[in-house]
């Protein structure tokens, strides 16, 4: 049970700094690049792109996709920890039938903690996933729009 809440802490600490890098991307690039304003003059948009940090926003991207890659995996493996935990705590009882309903018991609790953080990671990674998705069009959108603007700056 221990392991399971120790990597339940460190998946809890990855999800918290994707998102926080997740939502900052989102915010600098989605009014401006995803939905820019066909009331606003072009120019002022265009202008707002090129005051963007290109640098800044790769930077932002790849370190909310790596800590979102390390909450992902962590969470793919707490059904495993429940089913480890189970298998420790019954291969004593074959030696040992009289500490069977202890053993018995730390196994079922192990098993539990397991697919309780499995789900409920499993949750806040489908709100995460979205905006990363998000995030990763708007950056794309970005930098083909800035490569775009450069070869019409070079004619």
């Amino acid at each position: 049970d221990l392991l399971i809440f120790i990597a339940a802490g460190f998946n809890t600490v990855c999800y918290i700094l994707a998102r926080r890098r997740t939502l900052r991307l989102y915010r600098k690039l989605h009014m401006i690049i995803f939905v820019p304003s066909h009331r606003e003059n072009p120019e002022a948009v265009a202008d707002a792109v090129r005051d963007l940090d290109e640098e800044e926003i790769v930077t932002l991207r790849k370190s909310s996709e790596a800590f979102y890659t390390v909450f992902a995996n962590i969470t793919s493996i707490f059904p495993l920890l429940g089913i480890l935990g189970t298998v420790i705590s019954l291969m004593p009882m074959v030696a040992d039938m009289a500490d069977m309903s202890r053993n018995f018991f730390a196994a079922l609790t192990s098993t539990f903690w397991g697919l309780v953080f499995a789900i409920i990671f499993k949750l806040l990674d489908g709100f995460l996933v979205s905006r990363i998705e998000d995030n990763d069009k708007n950056v794309t959108l970005l930098l083909d729009r800035s490569v775009l603007t450069q070869k019409a700056s070079l004619r």
